[in-house]
This record gives C-alpha cells, sequence and structure tokens, in this order.
C-alpha cells in the first residue's frame, strides 16, 4: 500500500536491510519488493522468523488477522504498526515486544516524500521495544514524538479533518470548475496560500469567506448553484454553520 511502500524505501534509503513483503496478492509484493531488493511473499508461512523487526503496514480491518499469524513462534522479535487509529495494545497476548511507528502525512505510491521532515510518532511495550523503535526513528527523521494510544488517535482523527476531508472539499471544487470548463489549477495559488497562512496565523484567524459574516445572500446564491444535489448542499450549510460558529467564538 501508500505507507508500506513509502516507508520501505524510506527505510532502505537510511540504510536497513529489508528481508522480506509480504502481500497477500503476490503481484503487490512483487511490485514493492523488488524496489527494496527483498524477498515477495504471499503466504504466511513463507514469513521468515530471521528478522529483528517487523513492520504492520496494512489497512486497519486486516491488522488483527495479520498479527495473529505472523507473531507465532516470535517470541523474541520486535513488531510494530504504523496505524493512527489502532491501539499498541492489539498486539497484547501476541508478541513481548511491541509497539507503534505512525509517520504522520498524507502518502501515495506514486510520489516520493522526503521523511526526515515527517513527524513519527512512537509507542512501546517494553524499554527493549522503545530503544529499538528510537534508533530506528532517527535514522528516518529529526522529528520523534512518543505518544499514548489515545493521543495518537485524536492525532489521526485531526489528520482527517487536515487531509482527508480537506483533499475531498478539492474535488468537490475541481466539478464545480469542471461544470464550467475551468481548469482546476486555477485555484493553486488560493490553496497554497491558505495551506501557508496556517503556519503563522491559528486556524480560526485565517478563517475567511461568507460563513464567517453569516452572509446569507451570498450562501443561498451559492445554494442554487449546486442545483438539485441535496447532499452537496447539506455539506455546504453544515460547513457554514461550523465556520460561523467557530468564527463568533474567538
Amino acid at each position: 500500500g501508500n505507507v508500506a511502500t513509502q516507508l520501505g524505501l524510506a527505510l532502505k534509503g537510511a540504510g536497513h536491510h529489508i528481508i522480506q513483503v509480504y502481500s497477500r496478492t503476490q503481484a503487490h509484493a512483487n511490485a514493492l519488493a523488488s524496489q527494496l531488493q527483498a524477498q515477495p511473499v504471499s503466504a504466511w508461512e513463507a514469513i521468515t522468523d530471521a528478522a529483528n523487526l517487523y513492520v504492520f503496514a496494512l489497512k486497519d480491518s486486516a491488522l488483527c488477522d495479520a498479527i495473529t499469524m505472523v507473531c507465532a513462534g516470535k517470541m523474541d522479535k520486535i513488531f510494530v504498526h504504523t496505524a493512527g487509529s489502532i491501539a499498541m495494545d492489539v498486539f497484547k497476548g501476541h508478541a513481548q515486544h511491541y509497539g507503534v511507528l505512525y509517520p504522520l502525512q498524507t502518502f501515495s505510491k506514486q510520489r516520493r516524500v522526503d521523511f526526515r521532515r515527517i513527524p513519527c510518532f512512537l509507542e512501546a511495550s517494553d524499554e527493549t521495544t522503545a530503544t529499538a523503535l528510537q534508533q530506528l526513528a532517527q535514522t528516518l527523521t529529526s522529528t520523534i514524538h512518543w505518544m499514548s494510544s489515545s493521543q495518537r488517535q485524536a492525532i489521526h482523527l485531526a489528520a482527517v479533518f487536515a487531509c482527508n476531508f480537506t483533499n475531498h472539499c478539492y474535488a468537490l471544487a475541481d466539478e464545480v470548475l469542471q461544470a464550467e470548463q475551468i481548469p482546476f489549477s486555477t485555484l493553486l495559488p488560493l490553496i497554497n496560500e491558505t495551506a501557508s497562512k496556517v503556519n503563522t496565523l491559528t486556524p480560526q484567524a485565517a478563517q475567511t469567506g461568507p460563513a464567517v459574516r453569516f452572509d446569507e445572500q451570498v450562501m443561498n446564491r451559492q445554494l442554487e448553484l449546486l442545483g438539485n444535489d441535496d447532499c452537496l448542499k447539506d455539506i455546504y450549510k453544515k460547513l457554514s454553520q461550523q465556520i460561523h460558529r467557530l468564527s463568533t467564538a474567538l
């Protein structure tokens, strides 16, 4: 997946030896393993017991089954997952040494990122794991934070709002522009300045637009432009209400 690809490339770039890449789909394992000079495997029983550290970078719904299969018979090894929303104790009862290495960034397979600029959030079950994770993370980034599972889950939720929902709003904006044959690139200066402002202003102080002053004339005209799309109208109304609520709370 996206995280496995970018983390794997960062680990290899930092000089770590990656023995294997596992995926349920052999073609996917082959694709990443070829980049990491590792052995691709697609069967649980083919996973080696020779590694020092096992990294689970896969979708949350597959994590529990993967832990059950991979950790068996490897009690002296260290196991970590990379999920923001899953507690560290998902390993409890399956491993002796375990933790979390959560890189806070949006990843895509086709877009390389500079891991040195990515904050990593760590959690460990014991001192052995803590030492290993600290040493590993230091080879990837200079920004390391130790956080509890509940703190990391809050960061992940905040990231969904700040990144995933924001990007979806870009997609909605693109649909509006496409209807009038206007390129999305027209918005890029605005998008870049909006993101840049929160480096020096709080999000609340940086907020602009008709919802701040609750300009109903402008808002109603824009709702009319959305036509019969009740879902999109509902999103517009609820976001506008939230923007105005936070603005009046300042």
